[in-house]
């Protein structure tokens, strides 16, 4: 399959810069996958439309503040009078992409070219410390952190909110609640498990008066989410890993609501991957997934088989992305950019900050 195989039109005045007022004021579009037709819902009704006695299950994943700005710190030795050490510093972006060990990430440093190996960087009042210790592809770094106190706690304080690159503005106050779902409680995601971002408390409270059961997962959404295809046929594209967990008690409710024919509903695409990629890891065994702590690195394609998820709720996706690859995946490409043109002409919001998708 190539990459342009999953493309469509989308004016920019449809990609979504804000959050709306009110969490779930969103529209959502509600596919049929066995046949491809669509409806058009408030989410509001989204409560209204479950049979039941779903199983949903929600990605808690918190989002870090990852975007920090700090100074490189260089000497510079001029001769004044007795003579002096004059310290240079130029403003250096540092994006957390993925945790890989105590205090140690895989970053995206900007401008790279002026931040060697070996080069410090400090970031505040020195309150927290950076050493690039080594380069990686497409511009990344691994860089070693040092903290004075809890090293989530200064990078709460000290970070910004990491908006997409669609999202043309820089980040407010206001983004640090709204760029995170109102159940964020785990992990170290440096993206949204943006399906999420639509459910308030009252929304949740209706669902479990209908009888549908919830359960929550943790997958660490990255950046890789963001990453372009460079290959001409999307199977050649190497996919990124995320780290997720899947508690005991998650994988015997999955394991109940399948043996009782209850439909399994994905709140996000990254609930879908988890699920998946545990299935594929724990295919055989009792549980019919494998819990604990694992690394995600299943590409899900046309034609790959989805053992767990029965319904999916999900925002809308990048042109030729393998999220969208995903969701083609799980209702047919036609279904979907069917639904996605219909999304277009009626003006729905896209990406991040835009309306959802319920496919059943």
């Amino acid at each position: 399959m190539n990459v342009s195989d999953f493309d469509y039109h989308l004016p920019p005045e449809r990609i979504a810069q804000k959050p709306l007022a009110e969490r779930d004021a969103s529209q959502m579009l509600v596919l049929d996958r066995a046949n491809g037709d669509y409806q058009d819902h408030a989410f509001r009704r989204f409560a209204d439309l479950l049979r039941g006695d779903e199983l949903l299950v929600f990605n808690n994943a918190r989002v870090l503040p990852a975007r920090l700005f700090g100074r490189r710190e260089g000497i510079h030795r001029e001769q004044h009078g007795e003579g002096s050490t004059q310290f240079l510093s130029a403003q250096i972006e540092v994006l957390l992409v993925r945790k890989v060990g105590e205090e140690l990430w895989e970053c995206l440093v900007r401008p790279g070219r002026k931040v060697p190996t070996g080069e410090r960087i400090v970031f505040g009042g020195g309150e927290l410390e950076a050493r690039v210790e080594d380069r990686g592809n497409y511009g990344l770094r691994l860089v070693r952190f040092a903290a004075k106190g809890n090293f989530r706690e200064v990078v709460e304080r000290l970070g910004h909110v990491p908006l997409p690159p669609y999202i043309k503005r820089s980040d407010d106050p206001a983004d640090r609640d709204r760029y995170q779902t109102i159940y964020a409680r785990r992990g170290s995601a440096v993206a949204a498990p943006t399906a999420g971002l639509h459910f308030t408390g009252q929304m949740l409270e209706k669902i479990r008066a209908r009888g549908s059961e919830t359960a929550e997962i943790t997958l660490d959404v990255g950046l890789g989410t963001f990453e372009p295809v460079r290959t001409e046929r999307i199977e050649e594209h190497k996919i990124h890993k995320e780290s997720y967990e899947i508690s005991s008690g998650v994988a015997e409710a999955i394991l109940r609501a399948k043996q009782d024919g209850r439909p399994v509903l994905a709140v996000g695409t990254t609930v879908v991957r988890a699920l998946e990629d545990a299935a594929a890891k724990g295919a055989g065994t009792r549980n019919l997934l494998a819990p604990g702590q694992a690394e995600a690195d299943i590409f899900l394609l046309p034609g790959s088989e989805f053992r767990v998820v029965d319904q999916l709720l999900t925002n809308f996706h990048l042109p030729q992305s393998t999220l969208l690859a995903l969701v083609c995946a799980f209702a047919g490409r036609d279904n979907v950019l069917g639904a996605y043109r219909h999304a277009v002409e009626s003006e729905y919001r896209f990406y991040s900050y835009g309306d959802c998708m319920l496919i059943r």
